[in-house]
């Protein structure tokens, strides 16, 4: 079984993406510079709106997640795994964490990398505020190689 989330968000002139072990994004319009994770606002999904099938699939036990960021032509992939404590309440943001911490925000646990990880490049793309395209895809263990295939083939 696999699940696929498309969010679409813009950068913002104040992205870091300097944070260790989170990345953010958010729905809300513009940030602070205390945002060191957020690498991208006004998200057209949060937590909360993603859909029922992604998130009951991403709180399986031993499910996994890869993120696909995609700004300017120049893409960044995160894997994750997912965890039967996420809740997918918040909103207004969406996590993705190093560690297993999980609160209503979070939608991806010991991910692989965090906003400080991010390809500067990307980052710069982000800071003239480009849009970002946040590719979202769920799968269970005996899926992988469905998943990974689908991957290569999605136009994001």
């Amino acid at each position: 079984m696999i699940a696929v989330e498309l969010v679409r968000a813009r950068g913002h002139p104040l992205v870091r993406a300097s944070h260790r072990s989170t990345l953010e994004v958010t729905t809300d319009a513009t940030l602070t510079p205390r945002g060191d994770c957020i690498v991208a606002v006004a998200a057209d999904k949060s937590a909360s709106q993603l859909s029922a099938g992604f998130k009951c699939l991403a709180a399986r036990e031993g499910a996994r997640i890869v993120v696909v960021l995609s700004c300017g032509g120049l893409k960044e992939v995160i894997r994750a795994s997912g965890s039967p404590s996420l809740r997918f309440t918040d909103p207004r943001s969406m996590v993705v964490r190093r560690s297993g911490f999980v609160d209503g925000r979070t939608v991806a646990v010991r991910s692989d990398k965090a906003a400080a990880d991010i390809d500067r490049e990307l980052v710069r793309c982000l800071q003239r505020g480009a849009e970002l395209r946040i590719l979202l895809v769920a799968y269970a263990p005996e899926a992988e190689a469905d998943a990974l295939r689908l991957l290569r083939v999605l136009p994001i």
